[in-house]
Formats: structure tokens, sequence, C-alpha cells
């Protein structure tokens, strides 16, 4: 097989996504739902009062992405730190005791299927060639194509908070501020679908389940803090 034909076929698969897009979609996701949910609370709670609502979108959608950007860069930087501390860790162990992680590289082939001869075979050649990234890769789980990284994740997840926030910021710019709250449902409707399909599509899954769970974790958001901003209305606070 072509060198091209491999990279096509690698191509194909979602696996080197991983890291940027569960942050993409996340962030998309919460940008809506967050987003759309404080300001239909604000709507709920203080009726006709447009300018407010539009100050408190603006502010969500900033502090969100602030939000967003440093959790996911302190969550993915914890991963990494995690993946260099298991790395430090194997160098040690396969300095104190290689004839040890060379039997244990064996076992790990055999419970993948191969006969023990074949499996000391691939293991020889591994260890031959580079000992600590076989370990990291078969022991560990730990891939280059996989690795976390984590100012990649926090600006997906940043942006597409921003972007997911813009979508339901618009309805509140609606004709009157009694419909504000409706216009701004529309809108996170039609985004929730639309991130239901881009992020099912980008991920190679099908598109009706995960666009339905993104759309019904969404208007769930939505009907609780709509419900609570019409109690706070209710009851004048």
């Amino acid at each position: 097989m072509a060198l091209e034909d491999v990279y096509r076929r690698n191509q194909q698969h979602r696996t080197h996504r991983a890291g940027w897009l569960r942050a993409a979609v996340l962030g998309a996701n919460d940008g809506l739902v967050s987003t759309a949910s404080l300001m239909i609370g604000v709507a709920a709670a203080k009726s006709g009062e447009q300018a407010f609502l539009v100050t408190a979108g603006a502010a969500g959608i900033a502090a969100g992405a602030m939000s967003m950007a440093v959790g996911e860069y302190v969550s993915v930087r914890s991963q990494n730190d995690i993946e260099e501390s298991d790395r430090l860790l194997e160098i040690e162990h396969l300095a104190t005791d290689p004839e040890g992680e060379f039997e244990e590289l064996v076992e790990i082939y055999i419970n993948r299927g191969l006969p023990r001869e074949l499996a000391t075979q691939v293991a020889q050649t591994m260890h031959d060639k580079d000992p600590l990234a076989a370990h990291l890769r078969d022991e560990l789980g730990q891939h280059p194509h996989t690795k976390a990284r984590p100012v990649q994740a926090a600006i997906a997840s940043a942006s597409a908070f921003t972007l997911g926030g813009l979508i339901p910021f618009i309805g509140a710019f609606a004709p009157t501020a009694g419909k504000a709250a409706w216009s701004i449902i529309g809108f996170t409707l039609v985004g929730l679908v639309v991130t239901g399909i881009v992020s099912a599509k980008t991920a190679g899954s099908k598109i009706l389940i995960p666009t339905l769970r993104v759309i019904g974790g969404g208007c769930l958001g939505m009907a609780i803090t709509a419900g609570i901003g019409q109690i706070l209305h209710v009851s004048g606070i």
C-alpha cells in the first residue's frame, strides 16, 4: 500500500481530533445553554428591561468564555502532568529492572492474543528500537496523536463558547422586550440543532441521537432557569 493511501486511511479516523473536539463541542454547547438560560432567567425575572437583558448576556458570554478557557487549560494541563509523571516513572523502571519491564511487555502482547514465542519476538523488537516508546504506547496508552494539548483545548473551548453564546444573544434584540425570551429560545434551538449536527458529523457518528441529546439537555437547562427567574419575579426579589 502506498504511503499516501496509508495517510488517507489514517485521516478517516477521528481519534486525533479527540482533544480539541471535546473542548470545542463542550464550549459551543455550554455557550448556547448557559447564555440562553441566563438571559431567559433574567427576562423572566425582569420583564420589560431589554437593556439589562443585553448587558447580562454580554457579561455572561465574556465571563463564561474566560472560565471555559481557564478551566479547560488547567484540566488538560493536569493530564499533561500525569502523562509526564508516568513517563519519568517508566524511565526509572526501565533503568532499574529492564528484564521485568521486558517480561511485562511480553505479557501485554500475550493478553492481546499473541503466542508467547511471537510475543517475545515482538517485545524484543520493540525494546531494540525504543523501549520507552513501546511501554508508553502499549502499557500506558500514550500516543502522540492523542496527547493532551492544553493551549489548543483552551482556545477551542473559549472560541466555541463565544460563538455558541452569540446565538441566543441575538435574540435579546427582539423588537420588543416582551418577545425577547421567545426570540432567545428560538435562536437557541436552532443553535442546538446546528451544534448537534456539526459535532456528530465531525465525530463521524450518526446525526439523530447526538442531536436529540444536545437539544434535550439545552431545553432542560433553559426550562429550569426560566422557572427560577419566574419565581424570583413573582416573589418580588
